[in-house]
């Protein structure tokens, strides 16, 4: 009998102090509209489904470098509103992810601030070591969380649809 292959399991936080759950929800809450966000991504676009519905898929990739274009397309599995929590996983892409998923939520902290928690499981990615994923991961969130912070106290954290 063939051995199950091992998960990879990991979760980044970040902490924004000044900003709201209900100000950082909205720019998450558009899943379409990572690439405002997210590190090195210059596109992000529905390819199925319904807007903030399960099964929603969206095309993410970035300007071809040396290396050429990477992508991956990802499925929306869960949204809640009430809860600021969704969840996906890659369903296709070609930077070598495995059975990956992910739950990110949007939780308060006292003073009014709020904790953006990114959990994920992965199978195994050539060339990576768990401890790469995470550390990946955890950039990535630091990046977004200052980024979209930035943008709310500027006036410039309007979601777009």
């Amino acid at each position: 009998m063939e051995e199950p292959e091992p998960r990879w399991e990991g979760k980044a936080t970040a902490e924004l102090k000044t900003t709201a759950p209900d100000q950082i929800w909205p720019l998450l809450e558009d899943f379409c509209g990572i690439h405002k966000w997210f590190p090195h991504l210059d596109t992000s676009y529905q390819v199925e489904g319904e807007k903030g519905k399960p099964g929603l898929t969206r095309y993410c990739a970035n300007n071809p470098g040396e290396s050429g274009v990477t992508w991956a397309k990802e499925k929306l599995l869960t949204m809640d509103p009430v809860q600021r929590c969704f969840s996906y996983e890659v369903v296709d892409n070609n930077m070598g992810f495995n059975s990956y998923a992910a739950t990110i939520k949007v939780l308060p902290v006292d003073g009014g601030g709020c904790r953006i928690e990114w959990s994920f499981a992965s199978g195994p990615m050539e060339g990576w070591r768990s401890d790469d994923l995470g550390s990946f991961i955890d950039s990535c969130l630091q990046f977004m969380a200052k980024k979209m912070e930035a943008a709310i106290k500027n006036g410039d954290g309007s979601s777009c649809g």
